[in-house]
């Protein structure tokens, strides 16, 4: 280390920020990850619930394809929660003592957390949209659901990108 960061990183060691700073970066980070990928799930599943609920007044045989189709945009709440989780146990909030991390740490955890928070969002209401669309295949033209099943999957595929994005990210912290 150089004498001018060693120096820059005593003077923020006795302020605030710079004791809790990195800590609390990352948190928000990866609470970030887990928040918005679950928001955007719950839009997403809760459009296709309004959906399939409204095929099923006049068909109730087909409960099983839909919900099939409306869990699918709730997967990327799931993938935020990986994140969240593969976040806070690299920062080493799981072996029983809080960690120090810097503020240069803390906005690593922040950035790579990002794409999962956004993507995650995004995505799942993206998706949810497809999912309702995809519905009404199911409802017009029953022999034809797998076609909406796959307009799904393509969306699921960036949600997919999101959560590897941020994993990559965070392997490569140093600790």
């Amino acid at each position: 280390m150089t004498e001018l960061t060693q120096m820059f990183e005593l003077q923020q060691s006795g302020t605030f920020f710079g004791s809790w700073g990195g800590l609390a970066l990352a948190l928000l980070g990866a609470g970030l990850a887990a928040v918005l990928s679950g928001i955007g799930s719950a839009k997403g599943t809760g459009m296709a619930g309004e959906a399939g609920a409204g095929l099923l007044c006049q068909d109730p045989g087909k409960f099983g394809k839909v919900m099939i189709l409306q869990v699918i945009p709730g997967t990327q709440g799931l993938y935020g929660l990986v994140v969240w989780f593969f976040a806070i146990f690299r920062m080493g909030l799981l072996s029983g003592s809080l960690p120090e991390l810097t503020v240069a740490q803390g906005f690593q955890y922040l950035a790579a957390c990002l794409p999962m928070a956004l993507g995650g969002l995004f995505s799942a209401i993206a998706q949810g949209r497809v999912a309702a669309a995809s519905i009404n295949i199911l409802a017009k033209k029953p022999d034809d659901w797998s076609k909406g099943m796959v307009l799904c999957i393509t969306v699921e595929f960036y949600a997919i990108l999101a959560l590897l994005a941020s994993m990559l990210m965070i392997i490569n912290i140093s600790a």
